[in-house]
């Protein structure tokens, strides 16, 4: 739990709004997110999470009796591979951010980064 005053990391509360959609697997309103949540939230806050994700394009929603159900667009497998695409997109020299990404790599993920891209080839 975050002490009063103390700041939660960056995407902390938007992580386990996701997390509580993936595990839910099927559609949830706020007041459900809500519940699923280990943080102690107010409605509002959980609504405000939910907002920013859609505006992401994180998570879609569809009308209910009541508001909105809220679902995620992708696995967090999706949502990863969404993130390291957006942060090449913000350097001007994807030559270097790529080879110091690949410099970074195992030999393990080098080879299998090397497959991956044989086979996307085909």
């Amino acid at each position: 739990m975050v002490d009063e005053g103390e700041r939660r990391p960056a995407g902390e509360l938007e992580a386990s709004v996701l997390a509580a959609l993936w595990a839910a697997g099927k559609p949830l309103s706020t007041a459900e997110i809500k519940a699923w949540m280990p943080q102690l939230l107010a409605r509002t806050t959980v609504a405000t999470l939910l907002g920013r994700l859609h505006d992401k394009g994180v998570v879609g929603r569809s009308p209910a009796k009541r508001g909105f159900v809220y679902f995620p667009v992708e696995d967090s497998h999706g949502l990863t591979a969404r993130r390291m695409h957006r942060e090449l997109d913000q350097d001007a020299d994807r030559h270097t951010v790529l080879a110091r990404f690949v410099e970074g790599l195992s030999s393990d993920d080098g080879a299998e980064l090397r497959r991956l891209l044989e086979e996307n080839e085909r």
